[in-house]
C-alpha cells in the first residue's frame, strides 16, 4: 500500500518536534499537525517564559542586597505589562524559527487537529491523509479538583496571562509548578499563601532538598498550610475565598487561587478507540521500552505516556523513536539519572536516588554526606540564606547513587554532576577532584 507519508505526528510540542526533524534526517516523508501554538506547553506555557519570569523576579532580590554591596537610589519599580510584552514577543520569535525549521528541513506543516479513521489514516478537518508510522505527541494539560468554586481559580495556563499582578495569591498545591509560582510571585510583591496535602512541598524529592526549599521560603515571607486541603472557594465582593480543611481549617481571603496539584494526556477525541491505542487509567498511552504502542506502527512520546514529565526526556523519546523506525537502530531511552530542579528561590535541584529510594533497595549499606552552608554572596548581608548539599552513596562500592543541591545554580551544578554519576562515579572520585575556589560547586568535591 502506498502511503502519503512515510511518517506522521500528531502535536509540535518538542517530542513531536524532535520526531519530525530527525526522521526528515534521514530522508523520508513527513507532516506534522498542530492546532495550537507550535513549541508545545514548554515554549508557550511552561519552561521558557516560566524561567524568563524567574529572572524577571531576581532583579528583585538583586537591588533588595545591591546596597550591601555599595549601591544605591536602584530602580524598585516593576512594570508587569511591559515585562510579559516582552516575553510574548520572545515567545513568537521562538514559534516562528521552529516553523522555518520544518519548511528547511522539508517537512509539512499541517494547522489542523488530527484525529484517528485507522492505523494508517488521519482526519484533518476533513481531509483524510495516510502514514506507515504515526508519532502521537500531543502533550498534556492542567487538572483542577474537584471542589465547590473551582471555576473560579486558574491554571498555570494562565498565569502566563494575568492582566495584573495580584495583591494576595492562594496556591493550591506544593509541586514544582506551585513552588515555582510562590516564590516568582512573592519578589513581585505579592503576598502568598501555599496549601500541600503532604507534610512538606515538592513530594517526590529528598526530604532534605524539601524542607531546604520550604524553609528559604518561608524565610521570605510565603505561607504554607501544609497537611491540608482546599475545601471550597467562594467569590466574595473583595475577591475570592479559600476554605481548607485538615491541619489549617482556614478561611483565606486572596485575590487569584492557582491549582497545580495535577496535569492530565490530552488522549481524549483523537479516535484512539477506533485503532485500539490502550490507554492507562489515568489516560495516558501505554508503550513499550521503545515507545511503540500498542498497534505495531503507531508510537507515543511526551507527556501523554506515562513516564517522566520533563521536555528533554521528550525530545529524547521523539529522536529515539526516529532512530528506530528509520535509521536502522532500534533505540530506548535510558530514564536512570535524569536531572531535574526547581526554579524557585531557592533553587533546588536532583539527580539519581533519593536518600530514601537507595534505603528502601540498598538497606544500611547507603550512607548520605549532608552540608548546609551560607553562601558568600550573603555573608555581605543580612539575610540568613542557607544552602545544602548531599550526596547518597552506596558505602560498600562507593558509588554514588544521587547528588541533590539547595542553592544558587542547582540545576546547572546538578546538571554536570549528572553525567559522572551516570558514568559510576565513586565518592572518592570526588574527594580527588580538585575544586575552583570560591564556588559552590567545590562543596561536592575535596
Amino acid at each position: 500500500m502506498a502511503f502519503d507519508y512515510d511518517l506522521f505526528v500528531i502535536g509540535a510540542g518538542p517530542g513531536g518536534l524532535a520526531a519530525a526533524k530527525k526522521a526528515a534526517s534521514y530522508g523520508v516523508r513527513v507532516a506534522i499537525a498542530e492546532q495550537e501554538t507550535i513549541g508545545g506547553t514548554c515554549v508557550n506555557r511552561g519552561c521558557i517564559p516560566k524561567k524568563l519570569i524567574v529572572y524577571a523576579a531576581d532583579f528583585a532580590k538583586d537591588n533588595q542586597m545591591a546596597h550591601y554591596y555599595g549601591w544605591s537610589n536602584c530602580q524598585r519599580y516593576f512594570d508587569w505589562t511591559l515585562f510579559m510584552k516582552s516575553v510574548y514577543q520572545h515567545l513568537e520569535h521562538i514559534s516562528h524559527s521552529y516553523i522555518e525549521q520544518l519548511q528547511t528541513a522539508g517537512i509539512e506543516l499541517i494547522r489542523e487537529r488530527a484525529t484517528f479513521v485507522d492505523t494508517h489514516t488521519l482526519d484533518l478537518g476533513g481531509r483524510k491523509v495516510t502514514a506507515d508510522k504515526i508519532v502521537i505527541a500531543v502533550g498534556g494539560r492542567p487538572t483542577k479538583p474537584d471542589i465547590r468554586g473551582i471555576e473560579y481559580a486558574i491554571t498555570s495556563r494562565q498565569m502566563f496571562h494575568l492582566p495584573y499582578l495580584p495583591k494576595r495569591l492562594a496556591i493550591i498545591g506544593g509541586g514544582y509548578i506551585g513552588t515555582e509560582f510562590s516564590s516568582v510571585m512573592h519578589a513581585f510583591g505579592c503576598d502568598v499563601t501555599v496549601i500541600e496535602h503532604d507534610a512538606m512541598i515538592l513530594s517526590g524529592f529528598d526530604d532534605d532538598i524539601r524542607s531546604g526549599v520550604q524553609e528559604g521560603l518561608s524565610k521570605r515571607g510565603i505561607r504554607f498550610f501544609t497537611n491540608s486541603t482546599a475545601q471550597k472557594i467562594t467569590l466574595c465582593d473583595d475577591g475570592l475565598l479559600l476554605t481548607t480543611t485538615g491541619k489549617f481549617q482556614e478561611i483565606i481571603a486572596t485575590d487569584t487561587i492557582l491549582v497545580a496539584t495535577g496535569y492530565a494526556p490530552n488522549t481524549k477525541n483523537l479516535g484512539l478507540e477506533k485503532v485500539k491505542v490502550e490507554l492507562d487509567k489515568q489516560g495516558a498511552i501505554t508503550v513499550d521500552a521503545y515507545n511503540r504502542t500498542t498497534q505495531e506502527n503507531i508510537y507515543a512520546v511526551g507527556d501523554c505516556i506515562k513516564g517522566i514529565q520533563l521536555t528533554p526526556v521528550a525530545k529524547a523519546e521523539g529522536v529515539a523513536v526516529a532512530n528506530t523506525l528509520f535509521g536502522n537502530q532500534s533505540q530506548q531511552i535510558n530514564y536512570d539519572y535524569v536531572p531535574t530542579a526547581v526554579f524557585s528561590r531557592p533553587e533546588a535541584a536532583s539527580v539519581g536516588m533519593t536518600e530514601a529510594q537507595a534505603k528502601e533497595k540498598f538497606g544500611e549499606a547507603v550512607k548520605c554526606y549532608c552540608h548546609h552552608f551560607r553562601p558568600l554572596l550573603y555573608q555581605l548581608t543580612e539575610y540568613d540564606e542557607q544552602a545544602t548539599i548531599k550526596l547518597v552513596v552506596n558505602n560498600d562500592s562507593g558509588q554514588v547513587l544521587g547528588a541533590h543541591m539547595v542553592g544558587e545554580h542547582a540545576a546547572d551544578i546538578i546538571q554536570s554532576l549528572g553525567v559522572a554519576i551516570r558514568q559510576g562515579i565513586t565518592k572518592q572520585d570526588l574527594d580527588d577532584t580538585i575544586g575552583i575556589h570560591p564556588t559552590i560547586g567545590e562543596e561536592f568535591l575535596g
